[in-house]
């Protein structure tokens, strides 16, 4: 009988990564860009943002075994029943690698946003509380959700901290704690070794990429408009 492959397991495996890392680093990026937006010193920005920078800059080979030695282990404390290779770990090192990108593009959001605003609300008496939440949030929602597509994009096409701390299990299961293969994963694993060329291998291959492609460049493509429209209003 003929070799045949679904993809939609690869799917369900990215979009895992994809909502874990997304829940980890959008409510942080928030709090780190309002705190620098806002409340931090010249003195503290000058070194906070660097290491943003440096967190970005880190191989992302250096997450996948900082997520084998360290989270996961961690993890095995609270969850004894979580598999040495799992959904769990990957999505916290991916949601720690885009961090940096989240918070740094909320920060410029909140930035591009006319101090005028703030300085109304807080002539009409609002607190810190009410200015963030019903003027620096609103006025800068565009550019926050377009910092949110990239930023998805970004956890989707991620491979090697994946391929390392997530496994090679593609499964239906909807859990963290088991063992899954995203779609980059599975690229990284049918090009190992001789696969034959215009083999089924070969073809799964292309097609992964294919949907992978397609997949993000719509999402950069919807991330685009809304910068667009977050400099036009």
């Amino acid at each position: 009988m003929p070799a045949s492959y679904g993809v939609l397991p690869l799917v369900l495996g990215s979009s895992l990564i994809v909502v874990l890392s997304i829940s980890i680093a959008l409510p942080i990026g928030l709090l780190i860009s309002t705190y620098l937006s806002e409340f931090a010193s010249f003195s503290v920005r000058s070194v906070v943002k660097p290491f943003l920078e440096i967190l970005a800059g880190i191989p992302t080979v250096v997450y996948g075994y900082f997520a084998l030695t360290f989270v996961t282990p961690l993890l095995m404390d609270y969850f004894p029943s979580i598999e040495v290779f799992n959904a769990a770990s990957a999505g916290i090192v991916v949601g720690i690698m885009i961090l940096p990108m989240v918070s740094s593009l909320c920060d410029d959001a909140f930035q591009a946003v006319p101090k005028s605003l703030k300085e109304a609300g807080y002539g009409l008496g609002a607190t810190n509380f009410e200015v963030i939440r019903d003027i620096l949030i609103p006025a800068a929602s565009f550019r926050i959700v377009a910092a949110i597509i990239l930023a998805i994009s970004r956890a989707l096409g991620e491979t090697m901290a994946v391929t390392l701390a997530a496994g090679a299990t593609p499964n239906m299961e909807f859990g963290f704690l088991k063992s899954i293969q995203t779609m980059t994963a599975s690229i990284v694993e049918v090009s190992l070794g001789d696969t034959p060329s215009g083999g089924v291998e070969y073809l799964t291959c292309y097609a992964v990429a294919s949907l992978l492609f397609m997949i993000t460049f719509a999402l950069n493509i919807v991330g685009n408009q809304y910068m667009k429209s977050a400099k036009r209003s």
